[in-house]
């Protein structure tokens, strides 16, 4: 008897992963200095001074993270799933209506919701950059046509980089939007690990107070 051919398997694609370096960076440090001086004063404080410092830990840390380490924008060929410092946002590409770029970045789905790219911040500074650096990039190429020669600057657009991120997730959900899996509906989950630690600080530290 003839051997039956294998399945035929939907091949899985990694996720690409969307941050930024200086939230990631600025977020580490700043959990340095707090765990130092955290530390410090729970192992020398006297009173309640150690008490007040493990609630302050409490509360502070997660917020931290939660502003800086955690967020990140993963992106396949099935979904955009967006994850800020208190919600987790699953989108598949079907229920992407846009992604806009303006002072912020964000995604609209169909509903008409917007979620903002934590991860993707808008830089203007860098905006500018690009854009002198593509005008100089025009008149390079026009003077170069203007003499007759041809020339070897490259014409494609200087984007700044959180701007060709957008762009590169534009284009993806051009291409993916009516793929079968990438149909569904968008979901929104409540960070609940971050804000759980986060208000039981609050609330330890409150009563620390309260107390005297």
């Amino acid at each position: 008897m003839p051997s039956e051919s294998p399945k035929a398997v939907k091949p899985v694609y990694k996720d690409r992963v969307y941050r930024s370096p200086f939230g990631l960076v600025g977020g580490v440090l700043l959990l340095g200095v707090l765990g130092w001086l955290g530390g410090d004063a729970v192992v020398s404080g006297e009173g309640r001074t150690p008490w007040l410092a493990l609630a302050s830990l409490l509360l502070a840390v997660p917020l931290v993270v939660a502003f800086s380490v955690r967020p990140a924008v993963f992106a396949n060929d099935d979904r955009l799933r967006v994850r800020n410092p208190f919600r987790v946002i699953d989108l598949p590409w079907a229920a992407v209506v846009s992604l806009r770029s303006g002072f912020s970045n964000e995604v609209i789905d169909e509903a008409g919701a917007k979620y903002q790219l934590w991860a993707v911040p808008v830089s203007l500074r860098a905006r500018k950059k690009a854009a002198r650096r593509q005008a100089r990039q025009a008149h390079a190429v026009a003077k170069g046509d203007s003499s007759g020669r041809t020339s070897l600057v490259d014409a494609s657009p200087v984007r700044a980089e959180t701007d060709q991120v957008m762009a590169d997730l534009r284009e993806l959900r051009e291409a993916r939007a009516k793929a079968t899996g990438s149909q569904g509906e968008p979901s929104v989950r409540w960070a609940w690990e971050v804000m759980g630690p986060a208000a039981a600080g609050a609330v330890l530290l409150a009563v620390l107070i309260a107390l005297g």
